[in-house]
């Protein structure tokens, strides 16, 4: 594998569980030292997705290579190249934060381990937490560890499942700038996240709804590529004038961000003329603004169905 090969390059990828497809034809190329983000609802497919992306999940069709090897034929080569963080903290938290890096130390055939965990512990900002139990420390904390411990290896991929979700927004800060800082040293990410300031901060982003992929590139490329013309109104009596708004045409979302209503459509012309009487209104105020990757996501929510609906898929599918 060269350096301007991708890290990733798949084509056709399909899974299913049961009756229900949970990923179908999925095809990506992911550049080596790319922050690389997956986004969608809950039972999308990110993490099944991302499982076969790396040889964790044999896909029932497709196929394709991550650091340069075969995901089907040579996940044993893939895995030990690869650092893994779940949604849950996946850690003994009976053992300390110094206890447990040992011991993934030593899962990994670490060379040089006492100095590799020096290391890893400065880092990371974990030396004086050494001695403390994993289980005692914050959401913040835990998350920290969790990723030190993903990348104790030096591993060339990353595999990040919300890795923030319940974490404040200070710790989800410095969580980043561990991964920027990660990615400008060759480390490829994969991150799937339900935060836009989070996907924003992504260099591209895949939107997968249901299986499907909806749309890929770089954010701002994914919000001139939905096209939506947006609107944003305040006033009195929102929820009312929420529930007008969606039977105007023309009007293709209506989705309420604080005091303020964000209308979209795909028409411009349309939902301008759609939306001009409410202009004339007395303590209603009307003004165009551009449309948010949150307002894209919404819009393009509003266009799939939910392969899942009205069952439990057989394999969690998030």
């Amino acid at each position: 594998m060269t350096a301007a090969d991708p890290a990733i390059r798949v084509a056709g990828l399909s899974k299913r569980f049961g009756d229900k497809v949970v990923v179908k034809d999925f095809a990506i190329e992911v550049p080596r030292g790319a922050i690389f983000g997956f986004l969608g609802p809950n039972g999308s497919g990110k993490t099944t997705t991302i499982r076969m992306l790396c040889g964790l999940l044999t896909p029932d069709a497709g196929e394709g290579q991550c650091l340069g090897f075969d995901i089907r034929t040579q996940s044993d080569e893939i895995k030990p190249r690869v650092g893994y963080m779940t949604q849950r903290f996946g850690l003994y938290e009976d053992m300390t934060v110094r206890e447990n890096l040992e011991f993934i130390g030593r899962m990994y055939d670490v060379p040089s381990l006492k100095p590799r965990l020096q290391e890893i512990l400065r880092d990371f900002g974990l030396a004086a937490r050494q001695g403390q139990l994993a289980g005692a420390l914050s959401g913040g904390w835990k998350q920290r560890l969790a990723l030190a411990g993903c990348v104790l290896h030096e591993p060339q991929l990353l595999l990040l499942d919300e890795p923030t979700a319940g974490v404040d927004p200070n710790a989800r800060r410095e969580f980043w700038e561990m991964i920027n800082a990660l990615a400008a040293q060759g480390v490829t990410v994969l991150v799937s996240t339900h935060y836009m300031d989070e996907a924003e901060r992504c260099h591209e982003i895949a939107y997968l709804a249901y299986g499907k992929l909806l749309a890929r590139g770089p954010v701002e490329a994914v919000i001139a590529g939905a096209a939506l013309a947006t609107w944003s109104i305040t006033g009195a009596d929102l929820n009312g004038l929420a529930r007008e708004l969606a039977t105007l045409p023309g009007v293709e979302m209506v989705a309420p961000f604080g005091a303020t209503l964000h209308v979209s459509g795909s028409d411009a012309a349309a939902l301008e003329q759609a939306l001009a009487p409410l202009a004339l209104r007395v303590g209603v105020n009307l003004r165009r603004s551009e449309p948010s990757l949150e307002d894209v996501f919404i819009h393009l929510m509003g266009g799939v169905a939910d392969n899942f609906a009205g069952r439990a898929p057989a394999e969690p599918a998030s």
